[in-house]
């Protein structure tokens, strides 16, 4: 007869995306992961598969968290622009104000990863190209209202905000408020 599991695979996941994300890939070690999810090695490999299986599961769960979360911070009614420039602030400010100075998972992941992972760098597009369309949705809703002029790209506008973003949490790992703060500000003037 099978055991049943002792521990809760969701909480467990959620904790090794933690520790990746902090230490990122290469540096988490399979001992790393058994102390700091508290599991049998047996139990991590049974439900998980290998490291990396269980690195891109973790990467697929930030992916969805964070682009679920933009979205549902650009879709209230009303004016789109100011829930999109509420956006791209909150990511400078995520940025300043952890004191781990994680930076993004997503990003953490194209500068370890890529190019030579392949499945990390699907998700990596997964999580950019989600972040880019809930971005470019809002803009197009705030095209469609006259916030933003007719002539503005909605699209064009959303990767280079997506760029911004990305750039920004590279910065972060070493935080400058001015640095962040103005180059926010002049991204956004963009959207005047």
């Amino acid at each position: 007869m099978a055991r049943t599991k002792e521990f809760d695979p969701d909480a467990a996941l959620r904790a090794a995306l933690d520790l990746f994300w902090r230490k990122g890939y290469e540096a988490t070690s399979v001992q790393d992961l058994v102390d700091h999810l508290g599991i049998g090695r047996a139990s991590l490999y049974a439900t998980f598969g290998t490291k990396h299986e269980l690195y891109l599961r973790a990467l697929d769960r930030y992916c969805e968290e964070t682009v679920g979360r933009s979205a549902y911070l650009l879709s209230p009614a009303g004016p789109a622009l100011p829930a999109v420039r509420a956006l791209i602030r909150s990511f400078a400010e995520d940025a300043l104000t952890d004191p781990d100075r994680r930076g993004c998972f997503v990003t953490n992941t194209a500068v370890e990863c890529l190019p030579h992972d392949e499945a990390a760098g699907r998700r990596v597009d997964t999580g950019l190209n989600g972040l880019e369309s809930a971005i470019a949705g809002a803009l197009v809703r705030a095209r469609d209202q006259g916030e933003l002029g007719a002539d503005r790209d909605p699209h064009s506008l959303a990767r280079f905000l997506v760029t911004l973003v990305q750039g920004l949490r590279v910065i972060a790992k070493r935080p400058d408020p001015r640095r962040l703060r103005d180059a926010v500000d002049h991204a956004l003037s963009l959207l005047d």
